[in-house]
């Protein structure tokens, strides 16, 4: 559906026609500005594939948020989002931010076979916000990484009653594991118990 190709979108500003099939789990950083904050993100890159289901909901433990993403072109792939939203309950936080997206909007309307009405109905049904995005074209990539980043820090900016100084030197994480992923390149966080 092009999930690593919009983080690599996100992240290194590149795309690639090449297939690269996801085989467990990646992750890539990026700093950003946000509201006068500067936020760290550690967006993680799970496999789609059933045979690496049981790594990946492992992954959803710690989430502050999640990106569900189908390919407008792709009917299955929409089909199966209601699968990753109750693997998504099954085992993220309760108060985990979703957004749900449709990657690969650039193409040719003749191959749709999702339209927007549809993946918006879907999102309204669940309360979700949702973007069409093109990891090709960059429609939106950084709109919706901002986007999930503002819920995430809105959520904890309400639930927490430190001062602002306690953002400067946090760092909030997007979908990290629990216990996973290299620590040596992590700043440490009161918030998030890492």
């Amino acid at each position: 559906v092009g999930k690593t190709c919009l983080l690599l979108q996100f992240s290194d500003h590149s795309f690639t026609t090449s297939f690269i099939t996801t085989h467990g789990i990646d992750f890539k950083v990026r700093t950003i500005e946000l509201d006068g904050w500067r936020i760290k993100l550690q967006i993680w890159d799970t496999a789609g594939q059933e045979r690496f289901r049981t790594i990946t909901t492992a992954y959803y433990r710690n989430a502050m948020g999640i990106l569900l993403v189908y390919d407008v072109t792709d009917e299955s792939s929409f089909n199966n989002i209601r699968n990753w939203i109750r693997n998504t309950e099954q085992h993220a936080s309760d108060n985990v931010n979703k957004i749900l997206i449709g990657n690969k909007a650039d193409m040719d309307e003749s191959k749709r076979a999702v339209p927007t009405s549809k993946g918006q109905a879907l999102a309204d049904e669940y309360g979700i916000k949702f973007f069409e995005t093109s990891a090709k074209t960059n429609l939106n990539v950084n709109q919706v990484f901002f986007s999930i980043a503002r819920d995430v820090t809105q959520r904890f900016v309400e639930t927490n009653t430190k001062q602002p100084e306690f953002w400067e030197s946090t760092t909030i994480t997007i979908n990290r594991p629990e216990g996973g992923g290299d620590t040596s390149t992590q700043q440490k966080s009161a918030c998030c118990g890492s």
